[in-house]
């Protein structure tokens, strides 16, 4: 009869085993189920209060889009550059529209989504 312990660590093997085999098997989620879901956050973030401003974003350390490096250097309030910008870009409708779209903005959340 075998002991515990050779039960317990046959079945964590059998369970490794089984895991990579399905992570071997497994497959990217949609990208433009990615993207939906990305919006989403978004918009359920901005209801909770406002985002951080293009000011506060950059200085975060995180890339600016071609969009929002135009609304950085444009002379309007950081109410305006707290905007979400992803909301009117054509970008997010092609990602949310289209799987692999050609979306090719450096620094684009939704560029990140695409199963390339």
């Amino acid at each position: 009869m075998m002991s515990e312990q050779a039960l317990d660590e046959n079945f964590f093997e059998r369970i490794s085993s089984e895991t990579e085999a399905a992570e071997s098997m497994s497959v990217p989620a949609p990208s433009r189920l990615k993207s939906r879901i990305y919006s989403a956050l978004v918009s359920l973030q901005k209801q909770s209060g406002p985002l951080l401003s293009i000011t506060e974003t950059k200085t975060k350390s995180r890339g600016l889009c071609v969009f929002e490096n135009l609304v950085e250097i444009s002379p309007v309030g950081e109410d305006v550059k707290s905007l979400n910008f992803c909301r009117v870009c054509h970008a997010r409708v092609l990602a949310e529209s289209v799987e692999n779209a050609p979306i090719y903005w450096r620094h684009c959340p939704y560029v990140g989504f695409q199963n390339r």
